[in-house]
């Protein structure tokens, strides 16, 4: 087959990763490029060659063309990959690359813009019979104009952006009072993120499933669908959840909607992989939702029902080769979960940042894991917060849903907040183990109490007692929650920093080094909630490398088993993933942990829960002497992340209302809304539009008054 001899990946994260392993698979060479936030970037080592393109901000970067196409002549590539995001939808883009004689591994500007278009979109479908939802698409923007025509319309409606997706741009309105703060921030939303601030109205429809079909289509003429994805499960209209087949779809609608799907991209004159996406309403009637015209992140569940590589694909077509299979060789077989691991509060969704210290995926058949990053990467303010995607495939759904659940258990993560305890809920919900899964499922107020339950505190018992088997309820293999006893955790943050120090080189090589404490003991103190422990490590004369462990002085019922103890059980270490093995009799637990470099606290997770080993302070006399400031109702408003100000809604001396907007923050392409917490009187405003703060930066205080 001739392909390209070298390609570009005009990407970064996890999706540049997965498109230079396709590449090296069909014995393409490739090209990363990267910002200056990136120079150790997992997708810069993964390629053959690297460009740097400018600073961290995307606009100077990820998103400056003449720099990305100067990458490609300067490394003699032939083609581009754009993967998503970015410049991926930018028709300018796919201009640039054809004058300077480069392939764009995408669909022609042309259909880019008019699936870009969301306006257009729709009229170019509708001209081919498929269904749309009823709203306003008109050239005319003037606030009062795009009021009548929602009431006409009729509330509720969705407020979208003309020119992009994703979430972004997007506000639900239920009524005409809410109408014109919603538009003005849709329409802020829509020009930082497109550069395009047109909007358009569409008819909410109440409680859809939100399903899309992939399409492939090459330069001869042959446009294919693979099946579609249910991708309903979603949060601020960003999916969470996506899977392939859906459990709604008859086998009669599954081939309406494919054809409708064919005849969308046939309209367009496409070519590539693309996506058609529709709203399924809960009589059965399908409506064209808009077409991305780039590969989704959620691409692997569809090729792990399909067999089929959409990247190997994707090349292909870009090289001139016709598809080489019809409708007919398309048969799904099994069932494909894919859930997005993302740095991130799992109570509010607000993008988290820092260090990866520790990260050990889920192993094992019908596994896979697309990653974009690895103990000792970090998730920055600068760009999406996805750490990976962890994608799980069974001979049926219950299998499938089963293997997620065992996978989430498995899956350990030290340094970010992440939104796992979140994924785990959602695969424990009898609504998505039954398949009822709609746009509204995380508006059930039990997610926000279930995640704080979560957050419940140790409970100390013996170590053997927390080995509970699997049970079974509806088919599906669930895990009881189990949680570790408080002992364990600190004999295993305190194991892991004695051989951190033993480790370190201003301290002499010793046997513990290689896993084995060295002769004597080892005590540290770390604080939890407010109580002060005390954990001292002893070795075991009689078995040397091995250890006994007191808490406060008490000898706890955990044993250090040593590195040449017998193959059949795993030796206590901290191997590169942070992994920790500690045992009771012929009970064993895994634990990993890592220290954190801004405090010096010790983290320890075991998968279920991360218990954080703070070393206690002196008393602070300067904070102590502050005391009677917050006793006096003052507060304040932070930053909940890096990001920049977009607006400042109050000034020193005003009252505000519970809820009440004080500042709007743009952080990771969103913009999020910080209120007050109750009634108070706006003390001081430490920022102004356009400043740039981190995360925690106080930026209003109030002084608090009575309702």
């Amino acid at each position: 087959m001739s392909y390209f001899e070298k390609i570009l990946i005009a990407n970064r994260g996890e999706i540049a990763v997965r498109v230079m392993r396709a590449c090296r698979e069909m014995g393409i060479r490739t090209v990363a490029v990267y910002s200056a936030a990136d120079s150790r970037a997992m997708h810069v080592r993964e390629a053959d060659e690297a460009v740097m393109i400018g600073p961290a901000p995307a606009s100077a970067s990820y998103l400056n063309i003449a720099a990305i196409i100067a990458a490609a002549r300067a490394t003699g590539a032939a083609a581009i990959h754009p993967g998503y995001g970015f410049l991926s939808e930018n028709a300018a883009f796919a201009e640039a690359c054809a004058d300077a004689g480069i392939v764009f591994i995408g669909p022609p500007p042309a259909a880019i813009r008019l699936m870009g278009s969301k306006i257009a979109a729709k009229e170019a479908v509708t001209a081919v019979d498929v269904p749309t939802i009823p709203g306003y698409q008109g050239a005319e923007q003037a606030p009062k104009k795009l009021l009548r025509e929602a009431e006409r319309i009729g509330f509720p409606v969705m407020i979208k952006a003309a020119a992009g997706g994703g979430g972004k741009g997007m506000r639900a309105v239920q009524d005409a009072g809410e109408f014109a703060d919603a538009l003005a921030a849709a329409q802020r939303e829509a020009l930082a993120a497109f550069g395009d601030a047109t909007v358009f109205l569409e008819k909410l429809v109440v409680r859809p499933r939100h399903i899309e079909f992939q399409i492939m289509a090459d330069q001869h003429g042959n446009v294919l669908h693979f099946g579609e994805r249910e991708c309903s499960i979603q949060r601020r209209h960003q999916k969470i959840i996506e899977e392939a087949p859906s459990a709604a779809l008859a086998p009669e609608l599954r081939a309406a909607m494919g054809s409708a799907a064919v005849r969308a991209a046939q309209a367009a004159h496409y070519v590539n992989a693309g996506t058609v996406e529709f709203m399924l309403d809960q009589a059965g009637r399908y409506y064209f939702l808009e077409m991305n015209t780039r590969l989704q992140v959620e691409h692997p569940v569809t090729e792990q029902v399909t067999g089929r590589d959409l990247v190997h694909l994707q090349i292909a077509v870009a090289a001139g080769q016709a598809l080489p299979l019809t409708q007919a060789d398309i048969t799904p077989r099994g069932h494909s979960i894919e859930v997005r691991l993302y740095a991130e509060d799992p109570q509010t969704g607000l993008p988290a940042t820092g260090p990866v210290l520790a990260f050990d995926p889920p192993r094992g058949p019908g596994i896979r894991l697309d990653g974009g990053v690895v103990a000792g990467d970090e998730v920055t303010m600068w760009y999406d917060p996805m750490i990976a995607k962890l994608i799980v495939t069974g001979s049926e759904r219950p299998a499938a849903v089963a293997r997620l659940r065992a996978a989430l258990d498995d899956l350990a993560l030290l340094g970010l907040t992440t939104n796992v305890p979140l994924l785990r809920q959602i695969a424990a919900d009898e609504r998505f183990i039954a398949g009822a899964t709609f746009t509204d499922f995380l508006d059930d107020p039990r997610y926000h109490a279930d995640l704080q339950s979560a957050q419940a505190d140790f409970v100390a018992q013996p170590l053997g007692a927390q080995m509970v088997s699997i049970n079974t309820a509806r088919s599906v293999p669930i895990r009881p929650a189990v949680r570790l006893p408080l002992q364990a955790m600190l004999v295993a943050a305190a194991y892991a920093e004695r051989a951190a120090q033993a480790d370190a080189p201003s301290v002499k090589r010793s046997p513990w080094a290689a896993g084995a404490l060295r002769s004597g003991s080892f005590s540290v103190r770390y604080e939890v909630a407010g109580a002060v422990h005390t954990v001292t490590l002893r070795d075991d004369p009689l078995h040397p490398g091995g250890f006994f462990a007191l808490l406060d002085d008490v000898l706890v019922n955990l044993a250090g088993v040593p590195d040449d103890a017998d193959a059949s059980i795993n030796a206590v270490r901290v191997a590169t993933t942070g992994q920790i093995v500690l045992r009771q009799g012929t009970h064993q637990a895994r634990l990993w942990a890592a220290r954190r470099s801004t405090d010096g606290a010790m983290l320890v997770t075991d998968a279920q829960q991360t218990l954080v080993c703070m070393h206690p302070q002196p008393l602070d006399v300067d904070r102590a002497a502050q005391g009677d400031a917050a006793a006096s109702g003052q507060r304040t408003i932070t930053a909940p992340m890096a990001g920049t100000v977009i607006q400042v809604r109050v000034r020193a001396g005003e009252t505000v209302a519970a809820r009440q907007t004080l500042v709007i923050l743009g952080a990771m392409k969103m913009e999020h809304n910080l209120t007050a917490p109750g009634p108070a009187k706006v003390r001081r405003v430490l920022c102004q539009t356009g400043d740039v703060v981190a995360g925690g930066a106080t930026l209003v205080e109030l002084e608090t008054i009575a309702d």
